[in-house]
């Protein structure tokens, strides 16, 4: 009773995120929308499973025809495409994704044939087709080895095409989990099939993996790292100007070639006329560079030229502040812009600020009442 509760809770909490994914504006984007499709996919498996245990299957013969479906190699497919959405147009647009569909396709209509004659009773197979039936199941077999072993393995190197590190680790363990499960079922499938064991124990153990992974979904992917179309919008909204004059760009860096002959005597005199200081501006205003919330003064000094601790002097002498400040009074206009836009008056503050560069709600917070004297919701409110 309790095992069954906890499959029909993770069913239940498993559609309703899915159609929240879908429905609201704050998650509705092409990669979400497969994060979406996964969880009903993986809703269907789990309904299955307790229809069958619950032998409604015996009372309702016509449901069997839900479970004919092979909903569970939909499970790689769309873990897949969730990946691939998230990353560069130039590397999504290589991927062959009509592909992905094949064996469920395939089948979906070879056992919805068979089921035709054994649950519907609408035609009967001649014998005479039974071999080629076996044969056709045996190519079934091998499709369902290639899906669930495969593509998952493929789906890692996509990964690492992911920018955001903190993103990259949450599918990192996304995929890995669902990895780990669809080669348990595969191999207890194939264990049931050709030794005639007894893998009930087992599938309801990873029944209740599939749970997990629905309760983890939730909290990790929705809650903490807001998979939201915000992201996608924010990021557009970054990079509306993104395009540097290369002139400008190529005379910053003739420049600061001549400041380094004589870096000592130039030192002397830091002044905002400074070449460092104005290329970091330049990387800043125009190249955004500050959206990196790994940033960090080593970052700036690779990127520069200099060291470190030269960087630091730069911003103290010039600004009269240390890095982390200037770094967040950039972050902080770009927040206080988007929430000027009418474009954004209905998305999340939070993911304005962790798009922009910050780490978390904390820092986020605490910068930006240190720039405006009010936090994101007061500025918002006020601005109104």
């Amino acid at each position: 009773m309790i095992y069954t509760t906890l499959l029909n809770i993770a069913i239940f909490q498993g559609i309703v995120l899915g159609l929240i994914i879908l429905k609201s504006s704050l998650f509705n984007s092409n990669s979400n929308k497969y994060l979406a499709f996964l969880l009903f996919a993986l809703s269907i498996v789990l309904l299955n499973y307790v229809f069958e245990i619950e032998g409604v299957f015996t009372s309702y013969p016509l449901l069997r025809f839900i479970d004919a479906i092979d909903w569970i190699f939909l499970l790689p497919v769309f873990t897949f495409l969730f990946i691939i959405n998230r990353i560069d147009d130039d590397v999504k647009n290589r991927q062959k994704i009509y592909l992905c569909y094949i064996p469920f396709a395939y089948n979906s209509i070879l056992n919805i044939t068979v089921s035709l004659d054994i649950v519907a009773r609408i035609y009967k197979i001649p014998e005479a087709y039974m071999y080629l039936i076996n044969i056709l199941q045996l190519i079934q077999l091998l499709l369902a080895v290639i899906i669930i072993l495969f593509l998952p393995l493929y789906s890692y190197f996509m990964i690492r095409s992911l920018k955001d590190p903190q993103e990259k680790k949450w599918v990192i363990i996304l995929l890995t989990t669902m990895y780990l499960l669809l080669l348990v079922w595969l191999t207890t499938y194939l264990a049931g099939l050709f030794f005639q064991l007894d893998n009930s124990s087992t599938m309801s153990g990873v029944a209740i993996s599939a749970t997990l992974i629905m309760h983890w979904t939730a909290y990790i992917g929705i809650y903490k790292y807001k998979l939201a179309k915000n992201k996608d919008a924010i990021y557009n909204f970054l990079n509306t100007n993104l395009a540097v004059s290369s002139a400008s760009l190529q005379f910053k860096e003739n420049s600061l070639t001549e400041e380094n002959s004589t870096p000592e005597e130039y030192r002397e005199s830091i002044t905002a006329d400074n070449l460092y200081f104005q290329k970091l501006e330049l990387l800043c205003k125009e190249h955004h560079i500050y959206t990196d919330s790994t940033l960090n003064r080593e970052k700036v000094a690779e990127k520069l030229g200099i060291s470190a601790g030269y960087v630091s002097q730069i911003i103290n002498t010039i600004t009269g502040d240390n890095f982390a400040n200037y770094i967040n009074q950039y972050r902080v206009e770009t927040v206080k812009k988007m929430i000027s836009s009418s474009e954004y008056e209905n998305y999340n503050l939070l993911t304005m600020g962790l798009e922009s560069g910050f780490t978390s709600k904390t820092t986020f917070y605490k910068a930006f009442k240190k720039v405006t004297g009010q936090t994101p919701n007061e500025y918002k409110n006020a601005s109104k």
